[in-house]
């Protein structure tokens, strides 16, 4: 899948280490964020009465609710004015009963954070519930009422003004950097079947192991596939970019189950190749006549997963795997001796099952 870059002609005469810099989502996030900040703070500065008397806390709304996706920015805004809300209103009721004192104010806190503990707050409400209570009981004061309606409309105004900020400048969509990092973990996965395969032709026992001590970096870089998948999705929720740069976001789902499974299987192979090496738990030998054969099989799943990832011949890759498996298959029914078969069988069957999880993916649709 091609990937779009929408940097305009200046920017392409930067160094591209500079450039990756300047155009990122990072970036663009640091200018949103001093845009909306500067623009709450003189709203803050205009409101009337007094509520100018509290005009900090509307850049800090439009700050705190700051964050990489529309959808989220407004998720989080919104849980943190809930989490805020019923903050004021506990330290209110305290303080129809007695002015602030240790007892007081621990209840209130005390009381905030057991409320914070629904899930429905979400993280932002469960922070800013306990803190906003206690803000108004020792700041508040004597005018406890008073700061309450600022704290609350200065807040809520920063967080507006940060909502609208981000959904107008430039909201960026996530999809080139879920394809990036699914294209490179494709990749990864494809490196490691190679390397799977060269084992089993170099002198017995191999003198490398890198490959059976990457098991656990491919399931954490499979952790970070689903987190930019999760994230594309995100991106486009609520974004009216979205609706310009359309992208059917199920495919990228479906893509993501298909290298979970690989993953899983991958794992398994590499367990059963190391197990056979240097022994385990595991029961597993393999004849020096089969190293060959399986390895050629290995090869050819790598392949078939390299031309997936690039987009093209791909069909005929995947074929091919599956007819080299199919010609092993078949010699290995022939075989007389079961010793090393069990071995192999284990093999084929995870290479089967890892064309299998491709499959969906790289066979075309039926007419």
């Amino acid at each position: 899948m091609a990937r779009r870059v929408e940097n305009g002609p200046s920017s392409n005469r930067l160094p591209p280490r500079i450039r990756s810099k300047l155009f990122n989502h990072r970036s663009l996030l640091a200018v949103k964020a001093a845009v909306a900040v500067g623009i709450a703070w003189e709203l803050a500065q205009l409101m009337p009465g007094v509520l100018d008397d509290y005009p900090y806390y509307a850049p800090l709304g439009a700050l705190l609710c700051m964050h990489h996706t529309v959808a989220y920015s407004f998720r989080y805004g919104l849980q943190i004015l809930i989490g805020l809300g019923i903050g004021l209103v506990l330290a209110t009721g305290v303080l129809l009963v007695g002015d602030p004192n240790l007892y007081t104010i621990s209840l209130v806190v005390a009381a905030g954070v057991l409320i914070g503990s629904f899930r429905w707050l979400g993280a932002p409400g469960r922070e800013y519930l306990p803190m906003a209570a206690l803000f108004v009981l020792i700041v508040g004061g004597q005018e406890a009422n008073i700061y309450s309606i600022g704290y609350m409309v200065q807040m809520t105004t920063g967080i507006v003004v940060g909502l609208i900020v981000n959904a107008l400048l430039v909201p960026p969509l996530a999809f080139s950097d879920a394809i990036h990092i699914a294209a490179r973990f494709r990749n990864t996965l494809a490196v490691q079947l190679e390397e799977l395969s060269d084992v089993l032709t170099e002198s017995w026992p191999p003198e490398r192991d890198e490959w059976a001590a990457r098991t656990d970096v491919l399931t954490g870089s499979a952790r970070e596939v689903r987190s930019a998948v999760h994230t594309a999705d995100e991106s486009r929720k609520a974004n009216l970019r979205a609706y310009r740069h359309r992208r059917d976001i199920t495919g990228d789902y479906s893509d993501l189950q298909a290298l979970e499974n690989i993953t899983f299987h991958i794992r398994d192979l590499s367990d059963v190749l190391a197990a056979s090496i240097w022994g385990s738990s595991i029961p597993a030998t393999l004849p020096e006549e089969l190293r060959k054969p399986l390895s050629e099989a290995i090869g050819a799943t790598a392949e078939a997963l390299r031309a997936w990832n690039e987009g093209n011949e791909n069909f005929d890759a995947f074929r091919g795997a599956q007819r080299i498996l199919d010609e092993l298959s078949t010699e290995l029914d022939e075989r007389h001796s079961p010793s090393g078969s069990s071995t192999a069988v284990m093999v084929m069957i995870s290479l089967r099952r890892i064309l299998a999880a491709m499959q969906d993916r790289v066979e075309p649709a039926p007419a």
